[in-house]
């Protein structure tokens, strides 16, 4: 079950293991033509990514649709780094038990009918701890 994560400076951080493929033939067909401009990391895992970025108090955002944090409450910082579980799972227990401080979710307007995918879900988030930052 993969993770993602977005550095507000647009890097795009994939976190091993996700359901997808990064080869040319199948971005292409997801019309990611754009590839080759985007900022990207890889991590083994969830650990191998904390040890690197060391992210600080305040700094690593968890999205999940069962946050109690709403994503317009916090001032996210310049160096935010947004994290996403998979669009089926969500983020895996061990991670949300170690960061439950950092939660965030998007606010439905049914608690029946959730409308957004991931990659809305991504986008949203970006552009609202971008706000301002322009």
């Amino acid at each position: 079950m993969g993770r993602t994560c977005v550095a507000l400076d647009m890097e795009l951080v994939l976190i091993r293991p996700y359901g997808f493929t990064l080869s040319d033939k199948h971005l292409k067909r997801s019309g990611l033509d754009y590839w080759q401009h985007v900022a990207l990391s890889e991590y083994a895992d969830w650990e191998a990514f904390l040890a690197d970025r060391q992210p600080r108090s305040g700094q690593m955002f968890l999205f999940e649709d069962d946050a109690p944090r709403s994503f317009y409450e916090p001032d996210y910082p310049e160096d935010a780094i947004l994290v996403f579980g998979s669009e089926t799972k969500g983020l895996p227990a061990a991670i949300r038990d170690r960061h439950r401080d950092c939660e965030m979710s998007l606010p439905m307007r049914s608690s029946h009918i959730r409308s957004l995918n991931l990659a809305n879900t991504v986008t949203a988030a970006a552009y609202q701890a971008l706000r301002g930052k322009f």
